[in-house]
Formats: structure tokens, C-alpha cells, sequence
């Protein structure tokens, strides 16, 4: 198999492409991966590079000339929206959302004879203070609420009743047109991240916190949204925004703070779209790599040990704690295994370029990226954003 050395200054990173492996994990891939696979392959470099890409976009009543002309030019994978977009009436939410769809859908047909590929549209969406919409979306109580709750009626009546919100929220963000969330925090609260997390963890207990990230994942599911668990392995005190978050311990030790995530890759049921990466830093695992960087925590432990096959999700890098030029670690990060970055409006056209010259270069494969939009569009699938071609049906 060939292997591929990305350099930065001070920063050695060797990794190879992962076998093909669908949403099942380490099982054969399913009917949509190797739909979604045959889809990729067909994409020219340039496509098949906006794919991996979830890109935030300027405006919010529609969109104006410059960034219509940036998504028809390069259609992203995913659209993440923010409370600036989405602080808006119900109806002009919705007009907006379907703009945004539409025409990177329709620029992804005109570059891939025919074959429209809708975008993701995502939203952090965890309640309490993590809460981007504007009128008539009501916001979901803080995770953390949930545990508290657990511990005066009882967990099974918390939890039930946590999956049945996130069915009624979810319900209302689909109705607007989102098909991705980006939640729940499946991290463990203790009294290290607490001073980052605040109340966005459901508790301080790692088997509590897997059940309530699936319940929130299942309620989320019935609505016809897909979720993305983050952020994996966890986060320290350190607001990764700012610097550097360090996750010290063992293995072992680090391996029950991640009890969440294991639980919920394990479980099969729900199924969980994505795991967001940490910029955390994890010494037991890699000393010198962040974790959104590093191919041994990405794909040895998460992809490997865990056996998780759905989409790597890597945070946004122009926070501090990635200490690199965004376009550079964007890359770095595809290479080390995740399947999706994020560019800002302005930079969108900037990473595409990053990607294409990591391409050109020998940098980054063409098969490591063949098999990270494979993973993208079959959950695409999956979800009925992309419908699938005729002969088979999705799942």
C-alpha cells in the first residue's frame, strides 16, 4: 500500500490510506458505501475535493452575488450555519436554507454530469447556551439538566423524556431544512473540562452520558436528522479556542473517559452519523500530534480499536489550539483520516486550493480522499439527501 509524507515545519506526519470500510465499521461495507464509493470515484479532483469541505456561508435572508458565486464555483459537502444565518422568521429561515441547498446542489450536477449531490446543512445544536436559532425554534434544556434530572425522578424517566425533546426539536429543525446536527457532547463532565464544557455534558458519569448521547441520538434520528457525537476522546480545562487543550493519563485511563464514544460505536443502535475530533492533545497516544491531527489517535484507536466507520469530523482550525495555518493542518487532518474539515465563507475557495495542490503534490491520495467522501455521501444516503440510483434501495 502506498504511504504519503505531509511536512510542515517541525511537523512529520506519515500515514497511508485506510481499507475501505463503509458505515458498518469493521464489517463489509453496506449498499449505500459502496453506491456512495462508485459516486466518489466518478467526481474530478476539484468536486471530489469540495465534498470534504463543510463551509459556513455569509447571510441569512439569501445569499448575496460574491457568495453565490463561491458556492456555484466550489459546492461544499456540508453548509454549517450559525445563529447570524439563522436569526430569522420561520419562513425566511427556511427560504434562506433552501437556497443554500439548492444551489450547491445544482452546481455539484453541472460539475458531475448530472449527479446532484446535496449538502449537508448542519448546526451545533446541544440546548442551553449552545443554541443558533431565531424566533418560533424553541431551545433544548442544557445537557447537563438531564443528569440532574436522572438523579430526582430516576434515570429511565430522564431519559425518555430526553429522547422525546430531542424528537420535538429535531422535528422543528427539519422542517426548516438542517439534516445534520452536531451534537451531543459525549464527553464525561469532570472537574477539568467542566471549566470549558460549563453545562453542555449530560453528566459526570461515563454510562449515564452514553445513554443519554443515544437517547438524544435516537429522538434526533426519528426526526430525520443525522448527529455527530463530539468531542472525542474529550477536552481538559483549556478552551481549545484559545490554546491548547492537554488530555493526560494512561491508555487505559483515557479509554474510560471515552466509555461514551465506545458505547455508542459498539451499540449499533442509534446509529451515529459522525464523531467530532478533539483538539486536544493526547500524550498517550500521540506526543506531538493534536488529536484532529493525529493518524494514531484518528486511525488507530478510533477507526481501529473501536472499529468506528462512519464520518471523522475535525473542529474548526483557525481555533488557537491547532497551531497551524489553517489550509496546512485542513490537510494534515484529511491525511491523518478525517473525512470532513471546515472552511469559513472567505476561506472555502482558499482550502479547496490547499487540497488540490496536496493532490498535485503526492501529499494526500486520491484514494484517502475517494474513501472520506464515500463515507459522507453514503450517510447522504442513508438519510435520503442523496436519493439512490435505481436498481437498489437505501437503507
Amino acid at each position: 500500500m502506498k504511504r504519503f509524507l505531509f511536512c510542515l515545519p517541525g511537523v512529520f506526519l506519515i500515514g497511508s490510506p485506510l481499507p475501505a470500510a463503509g458505515p458498518a465499521g469493521r464489517e463489509a461495507p453496506d449498499p449505500n458505501y459502496r453506491e456512495a464509493a462508485r459516486i466518489a470515484a466518478s467526481l474530478d479532483d476539484s468536486t471530489l475535493a469540495s465534498q470534504v469541505i463543510r463551509s459556513g456561508v455569509d447571510g441569512k435572508s439569501g445569499l448575496d452575488a460574491d457568495m453565490r458565486r463561491i458556492l456555484a464555483d466550489c459546492p461544499p459537502g456540508a453548509i454549517i450555519l450559525f445563529r447570524y444565518n439563522l436569526d430569522s422568521p420561520r419562513d425566511k429561515a427556511r427560504a434562506f436554507i433552501g437556497e443554500c441547498r439548492d444551489l450547491t446542489a445544482s452546481a455539484v450536477a453541472a460539475k458531475a454530469g448530472g449527479t446532484a449531490i446535496p449538502p449537508f446543512i448542519a448546526a451545533d445544536h446541544e440546548g442551553g447556551q449552545v443554541h443558533r436559532f431565531g424566533p418560533g425554534i424553541g431551545r433544548l434544556p442544557a445537557a447537563a439538566s438531564w443528569g440532574e434530572r436522572a438523579e430526582l425522578e430516576g434515570s429511565a424517566a430522564a431519559l425518555a423524556a430526553l429522547e422525546e425533546a430531542a424528537y420535538e426539536s429535531g422535528a422543528e429543525i427539519r422542517d426548516l431544512g438542517l439534516t445534520l446536527v452536531l451534537g451531543p457532547v459525549a464527553e464525561p463532565l469532570n472537574d477539568d473540562n467542566r471549566l470549558f464544557l460549563e453545562d453542555r455534558g449530560f453528566s459526570a458519569e461515563p454510562g449515564f452520558t452514553a445513554e443519554a448521547a443515544a437517547a438524544y441520538i435516537r429522538g434526533m434520528e426519528r426526526a430525520g436528522l443525522g448527529c455527530v457525537a463530539k468531542h472525542f476522546p474529550g477536552n481538559s480545562g483549556a478552551d481549545p479556542h484559545r490554546g491548547v487543550s492537554v488530555l493526560s493519563g494512561s491508555r487505559e485511563a483515557l479509554a474510560l473517559a471515552a466509555q461514551p464514544f465506545a458505547a455508542l460505536i459498539s451499540g449499533g443502535a442509534p446509529h451515529v452519523t459522525g464523531i467530532m475530533v478533539s483538539h486536544a492533545l493526547v500524550p498517550a497516544w500521540d506526543a506531538e500530534r493534536i488529536g484532529s491531527l493525529s493518524p494514531a489517535l484518528i486511525g488507530r484507536w478510533l477507526r481501529g480499536d473501536l472499529g468506528f466507520g462512519g464520518i471523522v469530523l475535525a473542529d474548526d482550525f483557525s481555533m488557537a489550539a491547532s497551531r497551524a495555518n489553517p489550509e496546512e493542518a485542513a490537510v494534515m487532518s484529511l491525511a491523518a483520516g478525517a473525512d470532513m474539515v471546515m472552511a469559513w465563507p472567505s476561506g472555502l475557495r482558499k482550502l479547496r486550493g490547499a487540497i488540490l495542490a496536496a493532490l498535485e503534490q503526492g501529499t494526500l491520495s486520491r484514494r484517502r480522499l475517494e474513501e472520506a467522501a464515500a463515507r459522507i455521501i453514503a450517510e447522504k444516503i442513508r438519510l435520503g439527501i442523496v436519493p439512490p440510483s435505481s436498481g437498489w434501495q437505501a437503507d
